[in-house]
């Protein structure tokens, strides 16, 4: 679009766009989120001032600053001072393209459920492990063993399954990355999770890997559709456990089984590896479970702790058979070496300490509170949300643009459902529903909802079943 037909100096541009039949805050909003989403507006276009604007649909001024501050909440505006509001340009440009998808914008809101984090007030206290750190910072060598002792014990006997070599990475994210990296070669495919969580696929983008997207009911990946997915020999199947992200889903142990009887029983799939990124564990109210069970060489479980003790720890665990572990570990010795031994020693210390325990028990708890309640409050006002584990909750909506604008116009972020689709229609069509029940869906950050769950399924429930002119 020349950024002409959109400018303060002339606003009947706008409107000759577009019909507004809808001159609230909310349905101005609604028409303008359309026109971004459909690229009649794109990134960096002028919008005309309040004023101006108001004064060609015959409203006060007051009505549409309120839809432009719905926008600018949503994501898709900004203002730009005296310049004016303009169409917000992509995130910034070392996001990865799915990762850039769920960036949220660092303007004010009320409330933001859209982050995927753990509730901050939830983590255990961190002042009683540092004050038990060493005062200084120090290893004997760039060649000692990356993990120290008494953490390796720990989490060997809190491993849900034998492995023959555990090690320890910065986050899961950094587990899942050296894993692939040492599995997958260029044209190479990869069974994924759909929906699923939106790094992965930019990982095998990045590798150079076809993404095989496989559909989830309530108990994770379905046994038949994965069973199909391996005809097309991957080398490696990517799945989350439990408290999967976005949808929640945990695995039983049946299904786990499941899983790996089609795996053993699936052909020229020998070397097939099976990575579990475990992040929620420690809060999830869901019993742990892996392949590593009936597959014990074929499968890498990642345990992460930033949803447990907190994200800026970026620490996690990596466990499986002992090549695919000491050629990470190989690689990883010629970039960071280790993970910080101080951020080791905190984390033994929390996983040791009476009362961190009793932290992450009572956050556990609370999660569980805060998913139930929300999801039973959206479920009696006719949403259907499946239930869920962990932080998150999978809303299906009619659209998934209107609903971020009528969230934002009520001062909710959530995040955006489409960068966690693995699939395209075509593969849809032939896999079965996008998410859990077909058509758009938005992902609730429940875990960080202390107070107002009736307001706030509320507002969720009227933007889920809301679809503005123009079917946006």
């Amino acid at each position: 679009m020349n950024s002409a037909r959109v400018d303060a100096s002339a606003p009947t541009a706008l409107a000759a766009l577009a019909d507004f039949p809808d001159t609230t805050p909310r349905g101005i909003a609604g028409v303008i989120a359309r026109l971004v989403n459909t690229g009649e507006l794109a990134a960096g276009d002028r919008l005309p001032t309040v004023r101006e604007l108001a004064g060609t649909l015959g409203v006060s001024p007051a009505t549409v600053s309120q839809a432009w501050q719905a926008l600018s909440r949503a994501g898709l505006i900004e203002s730009r001072g005296r310049a004016g509001s303009f169409v917000r340009p992509a995130s910034p440009g070392w996001l990865a393209p799915r990762f850039r998808g769920m960036a949220a914008p660092n303007d004010p809101v009320r409330l933001d459920l859209s982050r995927g984090t753990p509730d901050p007030l939830l983590l255990p206290a961190l002042g009683p492990a540092l004050s038990r750190v060493s005062a200084r910072a120090e290893t004997g060598s760039y060649q000692d063993q990356p993990v120290i002792p008494g953490l390796a014990a720990v989490l060997a006997d809190s491993w849900p399954s034998r492995a023959e070599s555990i090690m320890v990475v910065d986050g899961a994210l950094d587990a899942i990355s050296r894993t692939l990296e040492q599995l997958v070669r260029f044209g190479d495919r990869v069974v994924v999770e759909h929906p699923g969580f939106p790094p992965f696929l930019d990982l095998l983008d990045l590798l150079g890997a076809e993404a095989v997207p496989v559909q989830l009911d309530e108990h994770g990946m379905v046994p038949e559709a994965l069973a199909r997915a391996l005809h097309g020999r991957p080398v490696a199947v990517l799945l989350q456990p439990r408290a999967q992200n976005p949808t929640g889903a945990s695995m039983t142990a049946a299904r786990a089984a499941e899983l790996a009887r089609v795996i053993r029983s699936a052909t020229d799939v020998d070397d097939l590896i099976v990575i579990e990124d475990d992040h929620s564990g420690l809060i999830s109210t869901e019993g742990d479970v892996t392949l590593g069970t009936s597959l014990p060489d074929r499968v890498v479980h990642v345990r992460s702790f930033s949803k447990s003790h907190g994200p800026d720890l970026r620490i996690a665990a990596l466990g499986g058979p002992r090549d695919v572990v000491d050629r990470i570990a190989a690689r990883r010795m010629l970039g960071p070496g280790w993970t910080s031994r101080m951020v080791q020693t905190i984390l033994l210390d929390l996983l040791t300490d009476g009362s961190s325990i009793d932290a992450v028990a009572e956050a556990r708890r609370q999660y569980y509170t805060r998913q139930r309640a929300l999801g039973d409050a959206l479920r009696e006002r006719g949403v259907p949300v499946a239930h869920a584990d962990g932080i998150n909750l999978w809303m299906p909506v009619l659209s998934e643009r209107s609903a971020l604008v009528q969230l934002a116009a009520a001062g909710i972020r959530v995040a955006a459902g489409s960068p966690f689709l693995a699939a395209s229609e075509a593969t849809d069509a032939a896999n079965g529903p996008r998410g859990r029940a077909g058509g758009d869906f938005v992902r609730v950050t429940v875990g960080v909802l202390r107070e107002g769950t009736e307001e706030v399924a509320d507002a969720l429930a009227s933007a889920a079943q809301h679809l503005a002119a123009g079917g946006y």
